[in-house]
């Protein structure tokens, strides 16, 4: 994969994202950050270490990060996780139809992955925020009770 000033962003800011997670979000948001971060880790790092193989590690990857998420989901059932998970489940399938028609990665590619990858982002971000405003509410309540 090509890494120019674009895709850098995205990954600082999907990094960014997944540590708001682990500072702001509860128990599910921990998590599904934690996955999310794994996957992007796996991406960057596997480009350099896996070569012609990181179609099929990536493939692997996207399933994993979205089986964890329908996990999440199903355990917290929150709306949030589904869409996040909705959208892990389109980005393996955009991989999955490039890897068995043995496409090369294109523009169209490049477009679908980036727009799926931060509407994951902006679910976690969503999450994450409405944690810590129920988190702020709950201890205000408290306060003045």
């Amino acid at each position: 994969m090509e890494y120019s000033l674009k895709v850098w962003t995205l990954i600082a800011l999907g990094a960014g994202i997944c540590l708001f997670a682990f500072w702001k979000g509860d128990r599910a948001e921990r998590i599904a950050g934690a996955l999310i971060l794994a996957n992007l880790a796996l991406t960057v790092a596997g480009d350099f270490v896996f070569g012609r193989a990181m179609p099929l590690v990536q493939l692997v990857g996207d399933g994993v990060t979205a089986l964890g998420l329908l996990a999440l989901a199903l355990r917290y059932a929150s709306l949030w996780l589904g869409g996040a998970m909705l959208l892990y489940a389109v980005q393996f399938s955009l991989h999955s139809y490039y890897f068995v028609s043995n496409r090369p990665v294109d523009i169209l590619h490049a477009v679908i992955n980036n727009f799926d990858f931060m509407g994951v982002l902006l679910c976690l971000a969503v999450g994450s925020a409405i944690s810590a405003r129920r988190r702020a509410t709950r201890a205000l309540a408290q306060g003045a009770s």
